[in-house]
């Protein structure tokens, strides 16, 4: 059976000596946020993660959920206790505000947290975070009744959220949407339509389930242009907050999926449910982005978090499984041979899975930081700065660090040899768990487009400039430092890179639009390279005046220097890619295929 420890204290030295979490005091919830707070916060989320919800990982994954006669959803042995101690720990609202029951505390917080329970178990920590998903959206939209209605319930975990879009013919296109909205003389409306696809759609977990439906009102411009939110919820909520009749919304069935069992993903079937609009009329995907780029951090925090626990693992196993003499003479001469650790192709696969993994969560906590800063700064300038910032870098978390984490549990599970191919060892769930976060809440494909069609040339692009314009000066300030150059002198050369590529799409792309569809996949990976890159010489910074006395400073320069050497330089190879063009990959007849 595997086993995960939280990495509480590698969180704490990105927060405290990284990213320096003292000066973002002046923020609202910050103040709260004291050392001592934070820590005692972070480790007891840690042992929750290690001691209630790791153990019932392998359990979800063979029962699944079930779904019974009455359209009920049953989940898993040991999910419904396991919840009740989530909702009585108070860590759903950790970073809602205090006025709807949660406890104020950056929202950099609970990505943390979300790590460490979607490394423990991902199934499970999908129905909470589904939930801070809905609340995001409702907070931004919704009208101060919904928001007094609805958030405090939600923000306790007594009700669970949900999103809703997809439809059985429409994923990515949300503008062929067929759900409909008919208007009420109350201000309701009556909603009927098909939605598949609905992570924590039913379940038996919360006394109620608050659904946020994509729907089309009568008489809407078609396309995404006339696509409007509501607030469904399973049982309706009278205006005193008591529970009353149940809507007209029901699971038509369970879907039988490769991964994520212990996650009930239903068929939801609206027949003239009541709900209420959130936001404007045909202004619905704007709303619902708010909640889709929540998800898409929380889905980038899935792959590390898997990536994680399959690297702590397979450490375990390298180190415990003895196979063969080191090619460079015997390392354990008191044993029968050697652990596989000694070999270089099994340090390559643990290096590079470690790199990734203490790089990637750099990356989200510096943009969930940045994040905190766009939503609660007074400083119009700082806030427009640091939304720019999480626009151009949340499909690089997404699409980057989901990919490597799949990536990274298939190489964690090769470490075991045949071993990583039998259920008990745990490897082959992590490997079907991960590849689930690469398509949902948009694909992979679609969160480079979206990267190269919308983000770097958004607003003349203001935000790619900044990006390029922060690592070019960190490169050029600590260029004169010799500890420093093994790190910023190769993510200067990708930092190099990344701006050639971004300079071919604006001559290359605008006459012929394929060639950006052909390179962007790619790019977003590249990109992904270089801000790892950057994170790794921050991390590097901090870590130097320590390394001389602390073997875990040590390590960090081992594994920041290994990144630099072994796997930046790959951005040579992404722009080689991007520079060739669409003309071979388009040259082809579709029927050829």
């Amino acid at each position: 059976m595997p086993t995960y420890k939280a990495p509480v204290d590698d969180a704490l030295f990105l927060l405290n000596d990284v990213f320096h979490f003292e000066r973002y005091g002046n923020l609202p919830g910050f103040a709260d946020a004291s050392p001592d707070i934070v820590e005692a916060v972070l480790r007891e989320a840690g042992k929750f993660s290690e001691e209630v919800v790791a153990p019932l990982n392998r359990i979800g994954d063979t029962e699944g959920c079930t779904r019974k006669a009455d359209g009920s959803v049953a989940t898993p042995t040991g999910f419904k206790d396991a919840y009740r101690q989530m909702v009585e720990g108070g860590w759903i609202g950790i970073s809602v505000p205090a006025e709807f029951g949660g406890q104020g505390l950056p929202a950099t917080m609970t990505s943390i947290v979300n790590e460490f329970l979607c490394s423990a178990n991902v199934s499970f920590a999908m129905y909470p975070g589904l939930t801070q998903g809905a609340i995001a959206a409702l907070l931004a939209h919704a009208s101060p009744e919904l928001q007094a209605k609805y958030l405090p319930k939600m923000t306790e975990g007594t009700w669970t959220g949900t999103m809703n879009l997809t439809e059985p013919h429409c994923g990515t296109d949300l503008g062929l949407l067929r759900t409909k909205a008919v208007k009420q003389a109350d201000g309701s409306y009556k909603i009927t339509g098909t939605k598949i696809f609905i992570s924590a759609g039913e379940h038996d977990l919360a006394e109620n389930i608050i659904h946020l439906v994509l729907a089309r009102i009568e008489g809407a411009p078609a396309g995404t242009h006339g696509i409007s939110l509501f607030i469904v919820p399973k049982i309706m909520v009278g205006d005193d907050g008591a529970l009353g009749a149940r809507n007209g919304v029901s699971c038509g069935s369970l879907e039988e999926k490769m991964g994520i069992h212990g996650n009930a993903t239903c068929v939801m079937n609206y027949d003239g449910a009541t709900g209420w609009l959130i936001g404007e009329e045909n202004r619905g995907l704007n709303a619902m982005f708010v909640m889709m780029n929540e998800a898409r951090l929380g889905v980038g925090i899935q792959g590390l978090a898997l990536s994680e626990v399959a690297y702590q693992n397979a450490a375990i196993y390298a180190k415990e499984r003895l196979q063969g003499r080191a090619i460079s003479g015997v390392k354990y001469p008191d044993k029968p041979a050697d652990p596989i650790v000694v070999h270089p192709d099994v340090r390559r696969a643990l290096m590079t899975i470690r790199a990734i993994n203490e790089g990637g969560r750099a990356l989200v906590i510096w943009a969930s930081l940045q994040g905190d800063v766009a939503r609660r700064s007074g400083n119009d300038k700082e806030r427009q700065s640091a939304d720019d910032h999480m626009g151009l870098l949340t499909p690089v978390i997404k699409g980057v660090l989901t990919d490597l984490g799949f990536a990274n549990t298939v190489m964690a599970q090769q470490v075991y040899g045949g071993h990583g191919y039998i259920a008990e060892q745990g490897m082959e769930q992590f490997v079907r768990d991960a590849r689930i976060p690469m398509i949902y809440e948009g694909a992979n494909g679609i969160q480079a487009l979206d990267l190269v069609g919308r983000k770097i040339c958004k607003d003349g692009g203001r935000a790619l400039m900044a990006f390029l314009g922060e690592v070019g000066a960190y490169v050029k300030d600590k260029s004169a430092n010799e500890k420093m150059k093994p790190y910023v002198t190769p993510l200067g050369v990708a930092a190099g890179h990344l701006q050639q590529a971004s300079m071919w799409f604006m001559q290359n792309a605008m006459a012929k639009p394929d060639n950006a569809g052909a390179g962007a996949y790619d790019y977003m990976h590249m990109f992904g390279l270089v801000a790892l890159g950057y994170m790794w010489a921050r991390i590097a910074e901090a870590a130097l005046p320590k390394a001389d006395r602390d073997a875990t400073m040590k390590n960090k320069l081992i594994t920041g220097r290994f990144f630099m050497e072994r796997m930046l330089p790959e951005t040579a190879a992404h722009l080689a890619r991007i520079q060739a063009g669409a003309d071979s990959m388009m040259a082809m007849a579709d029927d050829a295929f």
